[in-house]
Order: structure tokens, then sequence, then C-alpha cells
């Protein structure tokens, strides 16, 4: 609920599910489950009988010898026990980073852009066989492909930018391979910068980083050309960057202008204003619309302009005629100084700051998390910054970062508040202690969730890992709680038969809570890879995974480290020397 950004739109509908799902299972467990027990256990032949069923017999004579040799020899199971947490820490530490985890949308965003200023003609020639590369795939159904943007669109581009569309056949969801046979091909198209996305995806860096791809290096500063030395810089440092994918650098290239200089006395004496003669200078060269042509039920607008050629020519363009207020015409040329230019393509801008971006995407086989490292490493060795310029490096990472740090201390928040829920049950911080033995063992399992899902921790497995923790600590509750009871109510004086015993009898209804939950969440894990899945797989490989060591190793680490560690053998002693009642009056002894 605290999430913010795109992982708080994803993954809070997910947390309301997960809240009013328990709500409710806590009603119907204080209100209906115990009046269906009275109207039906005490006619049901398990109990009129006394004995357990047979899954439950098989379960507990091959436990009950494990639990015998564990308690024989505590060092050594908690020797083992240590060493795999250890061995999941380290991977976990070795393990990729990503914002999200990759989407399987059925479909590619093309986007392949030539040198600024080629015409609409050259420019649809290259973009054509880029689509003609895609549609050769037999993973492609179809492409769609527009090339430029309309002057007046929000996201407006020149004609020498094309995206293309594309849809997929439906397969195993597997995309990697043909993404890299993509851009081998595409490398051989002369002239193209041609970067591979997914629409959904695409948006996602799009808000996070104002970009099309997910890392983007952003060079701030005023002089145009030492921003294009320093862009030329940080692109070839990037790419001997290993990880590194379709590296585009916005170089914002110079094409053709006409730069016109007004002389305002030259205008005052013929009675002409700037803004008059600016409107038919504009009119020339781009074009008015004079009217509309009907044909066959569509409306056609009819613009004017100058030819061609007057519109390339410096010369021809000074001989353009212009009225003045006393009835006869005089050319541009006598009025304003005209020539031809370069000037850049387009000029971008973040918070008023000049700035050019260098942009790539990560190849198969590489985590966002380790490319950024290397990134960063190469730059601050390669890149030497002058003063009052800056370099930033952007996209779906630093809302990882951001993300990451958010979840961690809400996660020690959430430690904090399941320890002093658990001591005002137990009232003894040992026990406490042991229960909480259950987030290292759930720990474990959960690393190994992460490594089978492709060995990256994305902001899903975090999440999973904190539903993981608050399921684990359950079934150390219900053992050392019970271990409890058997000396404090039912009278065991022997604090290695209680732990034993304990055990044994919580056996079956830890190992059948946790039978439910990991079934809930098999569906799930084997839709991995299914568009749709993308978020939930790695949340319920985690909390699968982590389930299935931590119900294993609770029923084997935490009666041993209880019955050496915890309160049964003082409890044992207490009740020995004291009066039950005065033990129940003061169990924080």
């Amino acid at each position: 609920f605290f999430l913010e950004g795109v992982e708080g739109r994803l993954l809070t509908p997910l947390g309301i599910a997960y809240v009013v799902s328990l709500g409710a299972s806590l009603l119907v467990a204080l209100t209906v489950t115990p009046v269906l027990c009275a109207l039906f256990l005490p006619s049901s032949r398990s109990v009129r009988s006394d004995r357990e069923s047979w899954p439950v017999r098989v379960l507990r004579a091959g436990y009950e010898p494990i639990l015998a040799w564990s308690l024989r020899y505590p060092l050594a199971l908690l020797g083992v026990a240590t060493l795999a947490f250890v061995l999941a820490i380290v991977q976990a530490s070795q393990s990729g980073r990503a914002f999200l985890p990759p989407f399987n949308e059925g479909a590619f965003t093309i986007a392949a852009t030539t040198l600024p200023g080629t015409s609409l003609e050259e420019s649809a020639l290259l973009a054509s066989r880029v689509e003609q590369i895609l549609l050769d795939q037999p993973e492609v159904a179809s492409a769609a492909r527009r090339t430029g943007r309309g002057e007046l669109d929000e996201h407006t581009q020149g004609v020498h930018a094309t995206e293309i569309e594309v849809r997929l056949r439906s397969g195993d969801g597997d995309t990697s391979a043909l993404v890299e046979r993509l851009r081998a091909e595409f490398a051989q198209v002369a002239g193209m910068t041609v970067v591979i996305g997914q629409p959904i995806s695409h948006r996602i860096d799009h808000m996070l980083s104002g970009t099309r791809a997910s890392i983007a290096v952003k060079l701030f500063g005023n002089d145009l050309t030492e921003l294009r030395r320093l862009a030329a810089q940080v692109q070839a440092a990037m790419e001997a960057v290993p990880g590194v994918a379709d590296l585009a650098n916005d170089d914002q290239a110079d094409v053709p202008f006409f730069s016109v200089d007004f002389d305002r006395e030259a205008l005052a004496r013929y009675g002409l204003d700037v803004r008059s003669v600016s409107d038919s200078l504009a009119t020339a060269l781009y074009g008015a619309e004079a009217g509309v042509v009907y044909e066959d039920g569509l409306t056609i607008p009819v613009t004017v302009r100058f030819p061609e050629l007057f519109r390339n020519d410096s010369s021809l363009l000074g001989q353009m005629l212009l009225p003045t207020p006393e009835g006869f015409h005089v050319p541009l040329s006598s009025i304003a100084n005209i020539v031809r230019d370069a000037r850049p393509h387009q000029i971008g801008r973040e918070n008023g700051q000049r700035k050019m971006v260098i942009t790539s995407n990560v190849a198969s086989g590489y985590s966002l998390g380790e490319v950024v490292d290397a990134v960063r490493a190469r730059l601050d060795e390669a890149v030497d910054v002058p003063p009052g310029y800056r370099l930033e490096l952007g996209g779906q990472f630093e809302a990882a970062e951001a993300t990451s740090r958010r979840l961690m201390w809400l996660g020690l928040a959430v430690l904090a508040g399941m320890m002093v829920l658990l001591y005002m049950a137990l009232h003894s911080i040992r026990d406490t202690a042991l229960v909480l033995l259950n987030l290292p063992l759930a720990l474990i399992g959960g690393v190994a969730g992460v490594w089978w899902m492709g060995n990256t921790l994305s902001v899903a497995s975090m999440i999973g890992f904190m539903t993981l923790f608050g399921i684990a600590t359950r079934n150390g509750i219900m053992l050392v709680s019970h271990v409890r009871h058997l000396i404090e109510q039912e009278g065991v004086r022997d604090a290695a038969e209680a732990v034993r015993r304990g055990a044994s009898e919580r056996l079956a209804p830890i190992f059948m809570t946790a039978l439910a939950s990991g079934l809930g969440l098999v569906p799930l894990v084997l839709a991995a890879g299914r568009p749709g899945s993308e978020i939930q797989a790695p949340m319920a490989a985690v909390v699968l995974a982590g389930l299935t060591t931590s119900t294993i190793l609770n029923m084997l680490v935490v009666p041993t480290a209880l019955l050496r560690f915890g309160s049964p053998r003082k409890l044992v002693a207490a009740m020995l020397t004291c009066d039950p009642a005065e033990i129940r009056a003061a169990p924080s002894v």
C-alpha cells in the first residue's frame, strides 16, 4: 500500500485482495468454523475413535526418527542450516536486479530512425527494409508501420522516424532468441538505428525516464558542441559494456535551415511590419489552407505554397514579392538578409536545461542491475565531465532502487511489529526469537525461487519475500505455543519430551496449512512465461519455494533450537518448584 508510481498501480490491487481475503478468512474462522465443529465433530468417526488417519500416521512414523536424530545432534543440524542460510545470502547478492519482470506481451514496438532531414521517400524505403526483415520471421504474424507524425501530434516526429507495431504468433512466449536474431539482421540495414521494445514496457520506460529504452544516460549543459563531444564519449564507452543492446545517441543532428534577418529600417520605410511579412513567409514555405474540395464524400483541404524549387533556394526565395500599403511590391531580399544555415533538428530540454540522451536496452541473458553497474563504472572511468555540465543515469533501475529502499524500511517496520505481537503472545524474548527463526529458514527457499525464475530480483520478488515471511512465521507460532501448552496446561514435566511431543502433534496441522497454501500457488508458478503472469509468477515462486524450506526446516531446526536455547527447560523447572497458578499469572518467567 506504500508503493508509488507504476509499481504502486500494479501491486496495490494485489494488496487489497490479500487483505480482504485474510479478513474474510478470519471472520469465518471465528464464527462459521466453531459452529460447524460443534455440529459435525462430535459425530465424527475419527474423534470418537481417537485414532489418527493413515496419512498422519505415515507422516509421523517417518518424521519422528528424523526429529529424534536432530535432537540428539543439534550442533550438526544447526550448522547445516546456518551454512544453507549463508549460501542463500551469497546467491542473493549475486542475483540480477530489475524493476519489474520482463513482460510477455506477444507484440513488439520497433523504433527505427535515420538521419534528420532525410526525405519521406528515402526514410520510407529504409523503414520498408526493416519491416521486411520482421515479416520474414516465422514468429511474426503481422506488422504495421508509421513513418513520421503530424506537427500537432502530442508526440510529434519528423519523417526520419518510423514506428512499427509487430504482432507475434502464439507460442511458448520465449522471444529472447527472436530478439537477438532481429538485432543481428537490423545491424545490416545501413543508415538506420533500430530499438526493439514492447508496447507496455515501452510506455513504462517512457513514463519513468522520458525515453523509449530501459537505460538512459542524460547529459546536461549549455553548449551544443560540447554536449555532442561528451555524447560521443559516452556512446563509445557504453559500446564496450557487455549486455548493452540497441545503443542509440540522440545527437540532435543539424539540418538545413533558412535564417531570415529582417532590416527594421527597410521595413519601416516601406510601411511593412515583421508580423505580416513573417506570415507571408510562413505561407510561402509551409503553406496555408485556401479551401476544401469535396470528393466521394470526403473533405480534402487545399493548401497553397511555393513550389519546392523556391523553398530550397535562398536566392529564389529572396525574389518573393511583398505588397506594401502604397500598392506596389518589394522583393523579400530588399527588406531581409536570407542565409541558408544548418541548425539542430530539435532541441531537448529537461527542467529548462538543455540535454542530450544516450539510450540502450539490456541484451538477453543479462539483468538490468548488472548492466547499469557496469555502465556506471565504465562512464566514471572513461568520461570526464567538465564544470558546468553533468551526467545522470535514468531508467527503470532508478525506480527499482527507490522501491527497494522503501520496501527495506517498510520490511524492518513490519518485522518490529511482528516481534511486538509475538512477545505479547509468548511473553518470552527467546521464544519470540525462535519463532522468527523461520524467516532465515524461509529465505533459503525464497532465494531458490528467485533463481528458479531466472535469478533476477524484481519488485514482484521482494513483495513475495514479505508475504512469505508472514506465512512462515505462523508455523513457528503453532509449534512454540503448543510446546508451552504441553508444559503449562497438560503437565508434561520433561522438556525434551514436551518438544518431541509438541513437534510430532503439530506436524499434521503445520504440514496441512503449508500444503494448502502451496497448492494454491502451484497454478501461478506453472503459468510462468505466459502473458499476464509476469508479476504473479515470481511472487508465487518465492512464496512456494520459501514455504517448502521453512516448513521442512521448521519441524527440525526450531524444535532443536527450542530445546537448547528456548524456554521449555525453564518452564519445566518453574513448574516443579512453583504453583501452576503462579506460572500462569506470571508467564514471562
